[in-house]
Order: C-alpha cells, then structure tokens, then sequence
C-alpha cells in the first residue's frame, strides 16, 4: 500500500489500535501510539497531528480516555460496545452450549475475544466445565439454525431429512440412520424452542395434521422451499407448547393434578411456572393442577421425588403410573 493510502487510513489504523490493545488497566503513550502507527507504515511526523487525532475518534462516538501512566499520559478506551463481564457471560454460555459443536465453539469464542482489548480476551479464554458434557457432532447446526429463522421469518415451509443414532451391525458402535428410509420430512416450522440444553424446531406436519417437534442436531440437508407455511398458528404459544412437555417427549395431552409436599415448591415453580394454579392442602402438602403431555419422563419425573408426590388425577393417568412402579419393580426381582 501506497504511502498516501496508509495516512488516508491513519484514523482506522489508530482506532484498531486503541481498540485491541488499551484498556482502563493498559492505557498507551502517544510515543507508543506513533510506533505502532509507524509499523503499519504510517508516516507520523509530530505528536499533534495525533492529539487531533484522538479528538476526531472522540467526536465520531469512541469513548477514549486518558490518565497519568508514569511520567506520561497513557491513552485507552473507556467503554464497548460489550463491557468485560457481558463477554464473560457469553463465552460460558457458548462453552457450556452442548448443542455447539467444539469446533464451532472454538471459532465463537476466537470472534467474542474480538469484541475486547487482547489483555481483557485473555480472561476469556477459559473452560466452562460441565459434568459429562457431550458436545454435539452436526457440524452443519449453526446454519440450520440460521435458516431455520429465515424459514420462520417469510413464512416458508422447509424440507430436510432427519436422522437418529442407532447400533451398528457389529452392535459394538453408535451409526447415523436416516428415518423414513431417506424419505425427506416437508412441515410448516413455526418457532424454535431451547429446552434440557438441546434446540427443537416446532412445526406443523400436514400429512398428520399435527404440530411436532424436532431436534435440530439431528436435521440435515435443510432447505427453505417457496411454498407458503400451512396450519393457522396464530393462537400457538410455543413457552405453553414447551411447558406442556417433559424433555420434549410427545404423550397424550392432560389436567392433572398433583400433590406435593411443601419443600418442592421451588421445583413446581420451575416446571410449571409462577402462574400455576395451586391451593395448600394440609399443613405440609398443595395440590397442582397443570396441563401436561402424560409420557414415560413424566410419569419418571414424579416417581424421583418419591412419597413426596402423587398424582392424584385423572385416575388412568394414575394407573399408568402404578404400571411403570410394576414394571421396575419386575426388572429388579
């Protein structure tokens, strides 16, 4: 690059400067500054022209400050766009994602650092330890996502084939299998839903007439179609859809009520939310009544806690349960 390009540049030379490598605790000398710009092959004659310079960033929104380092005045960037503890905050929940592939996690936190001086990226380049942590193997998920919203956004229908893992023929190793035989899935997504640490596409599936989730991570070759959504889900609610569920397994559609003793307060109102119809019964017990999706991790999810709950209604629902107590109980005998 010509010497006159380079101090046509001289301003986003110098704001990339202040920007990577100044923070509050690491402010630079305008000496500092002038070999730096020199480096990138900046003529910087006079010290001037860069206090002039430094106004010109100010002027433009760049919060730059200055306090005494030394015998000089040392010059940094006062606030970002994202301050230090919001980076923090973002690389772990990247790091702990599990639906984040490691290498895509990788290049995330590499792009985060960015957003930080290169002393405050070295805070973030740390490990979220969670126990038997599993990253997901779908390397195409950040852009399935991506299209996923795009899809959602114009009203779209999308077409994809969906996969599970299965034994191999050896049954000594875990194999991806396309179901349906290969055949490909067409459904109307209509809202994309985070639960137990996995991503799930809501959607309407026309050949059944019936809204349906699906595991993200296991969707491929995603395409967004020209043909328009189907299914009116202008009433659907996809926090009530989610809510409905445990572990997002499907199950036949429910009022139950429920028991509990009064120390498991905290989990009914993390299952079911604050607004969850309740009244006391007893000194030590209340009864919940909720609409759930009655499947095995339902009926699993209430056997954990044991005497402290029991389903007291619908009396079918009772009886599955009783079943699945049989049913371990024979698997232990």
């Amino acid at each position: 690059m010509a010497k006159g390009q380079n101090q046509k540049a001289k301003l986003l030379y110098l704001a990339n400067i202040l920007h990577r490598q100044t923070d509050q605790e690491h402010p630079m000398t305008i000496t500092r500054m002038m070999e730096l710009l020199r480096a990138q092959g900046v003529d910087v004659r006079d010290r001037k022209s860069l206090y002039d310079d430094l106004e010109t960033l100010r002027v433009v929104g760049m919060d730059i400050e200055k306090r005494r380092d030394g015998r000089s005045w040392g010059y940094f960037v006062a606030s970002r766009t994202f301050e230090l503890p919001e980076l923090k905050l973002l690389v772990d929940a990247v790091q702990s994602s599990r639906f984040i592939t490691r290498k895509k996690t990788d290049q995330l936190i590499r792009k985060v650092e960015g957003l930080a001086s290169c002393h405050q990226a070295r805070q973030l380049q740390r490990q979220v330890y969670v126990t038997g942590r599993i990253k997901a193997m779908n390397e195409s998920i950040y852009y399935t996502v991506d299209a996923l919203h795009e899809a959602i956004d114009a009203g779209k229908q999308i077409r994809f084939h969906y996969f599970e893992w299965a034994l191999g023929r050896g049954r000594e190793r875990v194999e991806k299998r396309l179901r349906r035989d290969g055949g490909w899935y067409q459904v109307s997504p209509r809202a994309l839903i985070w639960d137990n640490e996995n991503y799930y596409l809501v959607a309407y599936d026309s050949q059944s007439g019936q809204v349906r989730h699906y595991r993200v991570d296991k969707m491929q070759d995603l395409s967004v179609t020209d043909l328009p959504r189907e299914g009116d889900g202008r009433d659907f609610d996809p926090a009530a859809y989610a809510g409905s569920l445990f572990g997002m397994f499907h199950g036949e559609l429910e009022t139950v009520r429920l028991r509990f003793d009064n120390s498991l307060i905290g989990v009914v109102a993390d299952r079911f939310g604050r607004e969850v119809f309740l009244r006391p019964d007893g000194e030590a017990h209340f009864v919940v009544t909720a609409k759930v999706a009655v499947s095995p991790q339902f009926l699993s999810w209430v056997f954990g806690f044991g005497g402290q709950a029991e389903i007291l209604s619908p009396e079918p629902v009772r009886q599955q349960f009783l079943d699945l107590i049989t049913e371990t109980e024979v698997n232990y005998k």
